[in-house]
C-alpha cells in the first residue's frame, strides 16, 4: 500500500494500536538462523536498534534491498506489518515497491505499508515518528545519496527513539558512502552467484555481507549467506564455506533480492 506523507500520522496511530510481531529469536535478538554469524553478534542483530545497509555498488541496490526485506521478516514473520518509508526521489530512481518480489521472498504484500515523503527532510521526520511507535517490530528507511540531512545528530534522534520503543530500524542506504552515524552495525551487502536448483531452476537469493562497524564488539568479519524464504532464514549456500573473502574482481552478477517496478 502507498500512502502519502499527509497520511502518516493517521498510519502511525493504527499502527500504534497493532501488536507488534513477536521476534523469531527471543525478546532482545533478531537471530539471522546462520550460526557463525548469529554467534558474531551474540544471538543476533539487536532489537530495538538502528541497523545501516550499503550496498558495495551500484549493481548491488536490488541485493541490499532485498537483504533489508529479509531482515524485517526475520523480525515481525509472514504476517505481522512492515513499515517501509522513503521519498518521491526513491520513487523516481528506484521504482515502486513490487508485490510479486516480496512474495518470492517469502512476505506477505497486505503486511507492507509504504509511506512516501516528499523529501528527506520530511522522510527523517516521519521516520522518527514511526520509530517511536510500539506496535511496529520493524521499519525500513531507504534514503538515496549521501543525504547531508542525514547526519550523526539525525541518525542518533533514531537510534534513541528506537531504543525507547523497541522498534528494529533498517537504514537503507542507497548509492552512499558511510559516514559517522549512531547505527549499532553498519553492513556493506553484494550479491553473490546463486546454487541452481533441478532443472536449471533459479536458485536461492545469495549474499556476500561484511560486518563494517559494530557498536559493542569487533567488525571486518565477511559472510556467504543463502536465503530459505520457505523457513524466512539465512543459511550457508550449498558446497561454500561460511566465511568468504570478497574479491575485488568479482564480476556483478544479477542483484538478488526484492524486484523493484519501474
Amino acid at each position: 500500500m502507498r500512502e502519502s506523507i499527509d497520511h502518516l500520522v493517521m498510519l502511525k496511530r493504527n499502527l500504534a494500536s497493532i501488536a507488534g510481531g513477536k521476534l523469531l529469536s527471543g525478546d532482545h535478538r533478531i537471530a539471522t538462523g546462520h550460526a557463525a554469524l548469529d554467534e558474531v553478534l551474540g544471538g543476533g542483530f539487536g532489537r530495538g536498534r538502528l541497523h545501516e545497509l550499503f550496498a558495495e555498488t551500484g549493481d548491488d541496490a536490488g541485493s541490499v534491498t532485498g537483504f533489508a526485506t529479509m531482515l524485517a521478516l526475520r523480525a515481525v514473520g509472514r504476517r505481522s506489518p512492515i513499515f517501509w518509508l522513503r521519498t518521491d526521489e526513491s520513487e523516481r530512481l528506484g521504482g515502486r515497491l513490487h508485490g510479486p518480489g516480496l512474495i518470492e521472498l517469502g512476505g506477505d504484500p497486505d503486511s507492507l505499508v509504504v509511506g512516501v515523503a516528499p523529501d528527506t527532510k520530511a522522510l527523517l521526520k516521519a521516520a522518527a515518528d514511526a520509530a517511536r511507535c510500539p506496535g511496529l517490530s520493524a521499519l525500513i528507511v531507504e534514503c538515496h545519496g549521501q543525504c547531508p540531512a542525514l547526519d550523526l545528530t539525525a541518525s542518533r534522534r533514531l537510534a534513541l527513539a528506537a531504543e525507547q520503543s523497541g522498534v528494529t530500524l533498517f537504514l537503507l542506504r542507497l548509492e552512499a558512502q558511510p559516514v559517522p552515524s549512531a547505527a549499532d552495525t553498519r553492513w556493506m551487502v553484494a550479491a553473490a552467484p546463486s546454487q541452481p536448483l533441478e532443472a536449471g531452476a533459479p536458485g536461492r537469493p545469495m549474499f556476500e555481507i561484511e560486518l563494517l562497524r559494530r557498536r559493542a564488539g569487533p567488525a571486518g568479519m565477511r559472510w556467504r549467506l543463502e536465503w530459505n524464504r520457505d523457513r524466512l532464514i539465512f543459511c550457508d549456500p550449498a558446497l561454500s564455506g561460511a566465511v568468504v573473502p570478497l574479491s575485488p574482481s568479482r564480476s556483478a552478477p544479477s542483484p538478488a533480492g526484492l524486484r523493484l517496478s519501474a
